[in-house]
């Protein structure tokens, strides 16, 4: 059964369309490449004269005796000339296209990570960590790769096969060239299908190793989990049990490349026999030299230098353009989130919420809101409640534009926020999501992240709102501890302080809690309560809570129940209504 990999490399008829594209990588350096070239033709030039000066020496030194100590002398500095010009010209050429090569990748490699920034949500939700950063580390090596097999493998055989061709067609007898490129074209066509005999091995095992990659990875991010459940040795079995079938089949793919490695010797071996029963017989006809012989012998060797690594190559550059056919269609795969056409900039001088008649489903089959309409006053503070799964978290995403709403609008001041662009509509909105997840950085730079341009005395003073100063001054590092992988090394209500600290840090106009405070003791929590109560007239709120008690101060609440809103009221008016608020108060209560 064919996996992914190698179907798509079997189906795949973009090589061509793919190696076009890294054309525009090329163009900002064409000078260079072309300087690279120039050195690449001469070296072969080099290469393929030092056959010819060593059949030059072996004639001298059969020939006229007087000669002896003067031409071989000459020919002799000229064979050391052309070797040593053959190394220089191959070490300038990688020096110069060295530039080239890197400068492509660095350039790739920035398109694809902005571009993964660029796609949905719901791409990010879908995608599987350890597999994707594999194939990203793969594909954008990809380009490096087919390039310096370009500049340093294909190139190069090519322009010595050409002027091995010129020297021997123009010199001797045609038999030599048939022996020649007959045994050459024996040996590549073996070479290639061996190759594709045993590639699915090489695809099997790339396979493998993004899945034990996979299983590895997601184990040490969720490392908490298993613990919990004691685990470990269930996620080191699925790691081991899947290299121990990429092992297999490693065993597999070395049996077969050393098959293919004495099939190549063999098919040289042969060759070279063949030439020199020729050659020699010509030296015994007189119709040619010892030095015609030796030059032959060596023009033959020289040529199969390179192609021995040929299967290499073969199956290298095949797996490149694989890996590079996953870049360049993660490259076309659309956003699901675009800005419109003539996108204007968000302008929030007062910061009014309205949703209006909003229909939204992640999948066609299960509506999630239906209908939803509620408007958020300059200032105000509106919360919205609701049993598990009843949409809560969906409206701050719809309200982040993560997805498009499929009937209705959301607008901020009167303006379609589908019609403002993706980065005012977010420089205007601040959240503390109910999962916070830090960098594995300090936390200072935690904190700055909501803000890098802001002062130090700004940060501070956001500490201290959140009230997380105090903490952070009784840590032996201070400002500079590092918090660890998501922030693990934190408490939950210390990165939920943490949270709350850079969403003010951002000073914008609206504000969003999504169980911000869940983590936090009572004391904390009322703290901070009291601390967002001062500000509140400064922000639109919109606050997604399970704990009732914390909003009870709300402008307004939204009892969601299945994607309707169900209430809506003050908590005193919804308490009076002894509807869902109200059987949802009095459980938390008890």
């Amino acid at each position: 059964m064919q996996t992914d990999t190698e179907r798509t490399i079997h189906n795949n008829r973009r090589d061509w369309q793919n190696l076009k594209s890294i054309l525009p990588y090329l163009w900002d350096y064409r000078g260079r490449a072309l300087f690279a070239l120039g050195c690449l033709i001469l070296s072969k030039v080099a290469n393929v004269g030092v056959p010819v000066a060593l059949k030059g020496i072996v004639d001298a030194l059969e020939g006229a005796k007087e000669q002896i100590l003067v031409l071989p002398v000459i020919l002799v500095l000229g064979y050391g000339a052309l070797r040593l010009s053959s190394s220089l010209f191959n070490e300038l050429r990688d020096t110069v296209f060295a530039k080239v090569r890197y400068r492509a990748m660095r350039r790739l490699s920035t398109k694809v990570l902005s571009h993964l920034h660029n796609l949905s949500l719901r791409f990010h939700l879908e995608r599987k960590t350890g597999a994707i950063s594999r194939d990203l580390e793969r594909g954008t090596r990809s380009v490096g790769t087919i390039l310096n097999y370009m500049a340093f493998s294909i190139i190069p055989v090519a322009v010595e096969f050409s002027l091995v061709a010129i020297v021997l067609l123009s010199q001797y007898d045609i038999i030599f060239t048939l022996i020649t490129f007959g045994t050459v074209a024996v040996y590549i066509t073996f070479t290639f299908l061996i190759t594709e005999w045993r590639m699915h091995h090489r695809f099997e095992m790339n396979r493998l190793d993004s899945k034990a990659n996979t299983y590895a990875i997601d184990g040490l991010i969720n490392y908490e989990t298993v613990k919990y459940f004691n685990n470990e040795k269930l996620e080191l079995k699925r790691f081991d049990d899947t290299l121990e079938d990429w092992e297999k089949v490693a065993v597999k793919s070395q049996s077969t490349m050393s098959l293919l490695n004495f099939g190549q010797a063999s098919i040289i071996a042969i060759g070279v026999t063949i030439i020199l029963f020729f050659a020699a017989q010509g030296v015994a006809n007189q119709s040619m030299s010892i030095g015609d012989l030796v030059m032959v012998n060596a023009f033959m060797l020289q040529l199969f230098i390179p192609l021995g690594a040929l299967g290499i190559i073969y199956r290298q550059i095949k797996y490149t353009l694989a890996d590079m056919d996953l870049v360049f269609k993660l490259l076309e795969k659309k956003p699901e989130i675009i800005d419109a056409e003539h996108a204007q900039t968000l302008s929030v001088p007062n910061g009014k919420i309205a949703f209006s008649q909003v229909d939204f489903a992640y999948q066609e089959e299960r509506p999630i809101l239906k209908n939803v309409s509620f408007t958020i006053e300059p200032g105000q503070k509106v919360a919205v409640v609701g049993h598990s799964g009843a949409g809560k978290s969906t409206l701050s995403r719809l309200l982040f534009r993560f997805y498009e709403i499929n009937n209705g609008e959301i607008t901020i001041d009167g303006q379609n926020i589908a019609q403002v662009s993706q980065s005012s509509l977010r420089k205007a909105i601040g959240i503390v999501p109910q999962d916070t997840v830090l960098f594995n950085e300090s936390i200072l730079y935690n904190l700055q992240y909501g803000n890098p341009l802001a002062s130090r005395e700004d940060i501070e003073k956001a500490a201290k709102m959140a009230h997380i100063d105090n903490f952070i001054a009784s840590l032996p590092n201070g400002w500079d501890t590092i918090v660890g992988e998501r922030g693990l090394k934190l408490s939950g209500g210390e990165k939920q302080r943490v949270a709350i600290a850079r969403a003010l840090l951002k000073q914008p106009a609206i504000l969003i809690f999504d169980e911000a405070t869940s983590s936090l003791d009572s004391a904390t929590e009322q703290a901070i309560q009291d601390t967002l109560h001062q500000i509140a007239d400064q922000y639109t709120t919109l606050v997604i809570a399970h704990r009732l008690s914390t909003i009870i101060d709300a402008n307004q609440i939204l009892v969601l129940d299945k994607g309707s809103i169900a209430e809506q009221g003050t908590h005193s008016e919804l308490l009076a209504k002894r509807g869902i608020y109200h059987q949802m108060w009095n459980m938390q209560q008890s």
